[in-house]
């Protein structure tokens, strides 16, 4: 079984001009927890999820940063957790969104989807086709369409 045949075709999407505040006015009408972030082109440019409003808005203490050559102070902020949420809110999905999108290709064979998102532990990937977004494929997808006959 091919990506083809069990990706979902309406992909909900964000545009790469979005604000994070459509992001997650997304994320509440759908009830979902990721998104593609797709250029005029309808070609994939980022990710963006949950985890990277958690990371956002969560609590910043101060912590080093050891390299080889320097060490650097990260400061914790003294911003609290509702200025953090407002602030979030105005910026561009691309400033929190993951540039380094893993994408499948809309003839992946099924195990090696469930594989993709096995190993590199993520719950949803876009499907291409020509190099343009034509679906998304989650655990669930996998998981329904692999058992299916056998239940």
């Amino acid at each position: 079984m091919q990506a083809h045949e069990i990706m979902i075709t309406q992909v909900h999407k964000v545009k790469e001009s979005d604000s994070v505040r459509t992001v997650i006015e997304k994320f509440t009408d759908y009830r979902i927890s990721g998104l593609p972030v797709v250029n005029d082109r309808n070609e994939v440019v980022a990710f963006v999820t949950d985890g990277d409003i958690m990371r956002y808005i969560g609590k910043h203490e101060d912590r080093v940063i050891d390299t080889f050559y320097f060490a650097m102070v990260i400061k914790g902020d003294d911003e609290g957790f509702e200025e953090r949420e407002q602030r979030l809110l105005a910026l561009n999905v691309m400033e929190i969104a993951k540039k380094k999108v893993i994408k499948v290709s809309w003839n992946e064979e099924l195990e090696d989807i469930a594989a993709l998102l096995g190993k590199k532990q993520i719950k949803k990937v876009p499907v291409e086709r020509n190099g343009v977004l034509v679906g998304i494929i989650s655990r669930g997808d996998v998981i329904r369409h692999s058992f299916k006959s056998l239940l």
